[in-house]
């Protein structure tokens, strides 16, 4: 009895301990941008606005080039990840479904390619696409953060598509589709979760993303908004109000985004995770 006991305790109380622990620095930012500038720098910390304020949010939309910035996020964010997608849907069914020479060795390159940390490749990066001449452009942020979220779209989805029996598009074969007909009509519905859950990856880490763009972008109007957040200050220090206000609104998009996928973005990873 005290063994079971403890076997439901202890989960659930884990559980609770771990989201306190990442959900109070969401709490505090949110809390902290509505909260006055008293109440902000105070010495004692004050744990819920005492008087809500929506100032340090007026400032923050109101910065100098906010809604260019906002503009150049989605279009990079977007770009990146549906080029991703349309590229590993057919790089994943390629993998998953034929078999060819050295196909061993492009999985083991992409595997490879998702663990390596971007950061030690900038200056390699910035020496490409300076001898280019696009310095300050949004063409290679969209090209760079393409090849970023591949690696991890082509090896879900190829898992995605392995899962699926080849039967089912061999009876559509039979029938009469084309081998193309067959993966739109056949397997192309069944990667609804897996599309949503590498969506939302590349999603995530495009909008993130700061060390690339603070390096190719020394242009105010080609930069994005993970840029932008680093721009309050004041000559009295950090503007911590506007600074809580500017993370609140940019928090805010892949919040929306991971509430409406996450469901199908669990049920995407764990069904691409099946079959290799």
């Amino acid at each position: 009895m005290r063994r079971s006991l403890v076997g439901r305790i202890w989960p659930g109380t884990a559980a609770v301990v771990l989201f306190a622990v990442f959900a109070f620095p969401v709490y505090w930012m949110f809390s902290t941008a509505f909260k006055e500038n008293r109440d902000i720098v105070g010495e004692d910390p004050v744990w819920f606005p005492t008087s809500p304020t929506l100032d340090h949010f007026d400032r923050a939309v109101h910065a100098d080039g906010f809604w260019r910035l906002v503009g150049n996020s989605v279009t990079v964010t977007v770009l990146a990840v549906a080029f991703s997608l349309v590229i590993a849907l057919f790089a994943s069914f390629a993998l998953a479904r034929m078999r060819f020479k050295g196909r061993k060795g492009a999985l083991l390159t992409m595997m490879i390619a998702q663990m390596a940390p971007w950061e030690v490749m900038v200056i390699a990066i910035y020496m490409l696409v300076r001898d280019e001449d696009m310095l300050n452009s949004l063409v290679p942020l969209t090209a760079f953060y393409t090849v970023m979220v591949l690696p991890f779209t082509v090896l879900t989805l190829r898992g995605y598509i392995a899962a699926v029996p080849k039967e089912l598009e061999e009876s559509a074969m039979v029938d009469g589709c084309t081998r193309p007909q067959a993966f739109v009509k056949v397997i192309f519905p069944l990667l609804a979760p897996g599309l949503m859950a590498t969506s939302l990856f590349g999603f995530i880490t495009a909008w993130n993303e700061f060390p690339l763009v603070l390096i190719l972008s020394k242009d105010p109007a080609a930069q994005t908004l993970p840029l932008w957040l680093t721009g309050f200050r004041t000559a009295f220090g950090d503007d911590w109000g506007a600074t809580m206000a500017a993370s609140s609104l940019f928090a805010v998009p892949i919040l929306i985004v991971f509430l409406f996928l996450q469901r199908k973005a669990v049920g995407g990873l764990t069904s691409g995770a099946v079959k290799g």
